[in-house]
């Protein structure tokens, strides 16, 4: 740890706090934190520490008392936290169709059936789209193909794909491409296209062939067996190249799943699933009440927040089980909380950030060419997050538009009694998902299922990271990123 020359003082700087049964946490708004005794908590509020003992200075170095030279280092620190508020969106959702030929029932895009192509973007459209991209300044851009299926629509998904890259020729900027798709449409003409253009994929794996399709119906055929037979193909794609030493591609393949009722008392053995086909890290994700999910089909498939903390922590003593014996696995959600815990900067994750990514971080462009501030806001078909139109408005019309400030007001923590909790530095708010379950996009959020799982999930790390080799598992999560 470098350490900071300290000024004579003791008084503790600005911190919150919370009890739990090692003692207090303490955190600050640079993202530190140090685990106190009963006793070390007390007299670091009453300004009695030694000032000789490491605790001082550990305490001293991190921002924690008043007093210190190293001023320009936690304001350097504090800008690499929100370094992301000084850039435009690097994120860009396109959603080429709204046409599924699956029938999941946690739906949250409001699918349309395959045969009505009206929900398909059109080439003028997909070319616009592609116009407003590069008219924003940043230099490192992402097009993520998201659905109904895109793969529907692949002419226009092709022409994307392809002017894209023609218009980086000359751009040059840091271009990344990636479908989110099913697979079941996939040929091997497609494939060879998407492995000469570079393109990641990313699919859905609900856990073994049971509960996969009954998540998934794919009516008439068998969607387990379709995406598994197309993973295990990409699969040795990536061996192939890495024993040709290429080790800078991106198409590679990834996997989401998404846990409903069914999948919520065989938790392991959908981890088990993620395992089996050489996964390195599962995102164990909850419903996210917006689209089918949060219908009719809520009764079905949902379930409590606490239902779910259960089965997600019991799923990280199933992960730690697998590490402890040699397994590299991790859950997606505990490393995007570590990497904000253990990182001097966000890593990313625009659903939990303050203020979140909304308008900032990611557009999401509609078939029809409307511009959304994210793919959530896409998915309620309605305009109260509508941005523009890329058919009758350039990218600075489209980023002037007020209701991004709206957005980024509506999820900065200080905001709200957030402001008072101890997990403030790692935390984020929705305002799509808090408009769409309580009416507001200023909800009481200490009372939401969001705070409360976060919560949950947070003082459980906190809690393993006192085992010393728990904590050097999360470290090398955090390390190596997967």
């Amino acid at each position: 740890m470098k350490k900071r020359k300290v000024i004579s003082g003791n008084k503790p700087g600005f911190f919150r706090f919370k009890k739990n049964r090692r003692g207090y946490l303490v955190t600050n708004d640079l993202g530190f934190f140090h685990q106190l005794s009963g006793a070390e908590f007390r007299n670091y509020v009453n300004g009695t520490l030694n000032k000789d003992s490491g605790l001082y200075a550990a305490l001293a170095g991190d921002f924690f008392i008043k007093g210190f030279f190293g001023l320009r280092d936690a304001a350097n620190r504090y800008r690499n936290r929100y370094h992301y508020l000084h850039h435009g969106p690097t994120l860009h959702i396109i959603v080429a169709t709204l046409r599924c030929n699956y029938k999941c029932v946690y739906c949250q895009a409001n699918r349309r059936d395959a045969a009505l192509r009206e929900y398909d973007m059109s080439g003028s459209t997909a070319r616009n789209t592609v116009d407003r991209i590069f008219e924003c300044p940043e230099n490192s851009i992402t097009i993520e193909f998201q659905g109904g299926e895109p793969l529907l629509n692949w002419p226009v998904v092709k022409f994307i794909i392809e002017y894209a890259r023609k218009k980086n020729a000359a751009a040059k900027k840091d271009l990344r491409i990636a479908m989110v798709t099913n697979l079941s449409l996939m040929t091997e003409k497609i494939y060879d296209f998407l492995v000469a253009k570079n393109v990641s994929i990313c699919t859905s794996l609900d856990g073994p062939e049971n509960i996969h399709n009954r998540n998934r119906p794919w009516p008439r055929n068998n969607s387990y067996k379709a995406t598994t037979g197309w993973i295990g193909k990409i699969r040795r794609e990536e061996a192939r190249r890495d024993k040709a030493g290429e080790k800078d591609y991106i198409h590679k393949v990834a996997a989401l799943v998404t846990v409903t009722r069914y999948s919520l008392k065989n938790i392991n053995k959908v981890i088990d699933e993620y395992v089996k086909y050489g996964f390195r890290f599962i995102h164990i994700r909850r419903l996210s009440l917006l689209g089918f999910s949060g219908g009719a089909a809520r009764n079905v498939i949902g379930y409590t927040a606490e239902e779910f903390i259960s089965a997600w922590k019991k799923a990280m003593d199933y992960i730690i089980l697998l590490n402890l014996k040699g397994t590299v696995f991790g859950e997606r959600g505990a490393l995007i909380f570590l990497q904000k815990i253990l990182r001097p900067s966000d890593p990313g994750y625009l659903d939990i950030r303050s203020p979140c990514g909304a308008g900032v971080g990611q557009w999401a462009y509609n078939y029809n060419g409307k511009v959304y501030t994210c793919d959530e806001a896409r998915t309620l078909e309605d305009e109260t997050f509508l941005l523009g139109d890329v058919n009758k408005d350039d990218y600075q019309r489209i980023a002037s538009c007020p209701k991004i400030k709206t957005a980024l007001l509506s999820s900065t923590l200080e905001n709200f009694s957030c402001d008072e909790c101890v997990y403030k530095p790692y935390c984020g708010t929705c305002p799509v998902l808090n408009y769409v379950l309580y009416g507001t996009i200023f909800p009481q959020i200490r009372a939401t299922d969001s705070c409360k799982i976060h919560s949950a999930m947070l003082d459980y790390l906190f809690e393993k990271m006192q085992d010393r080799g728990i904590a050097d598992i999360f470290k090398m999560w955090v390390r190596t990123a997967f």
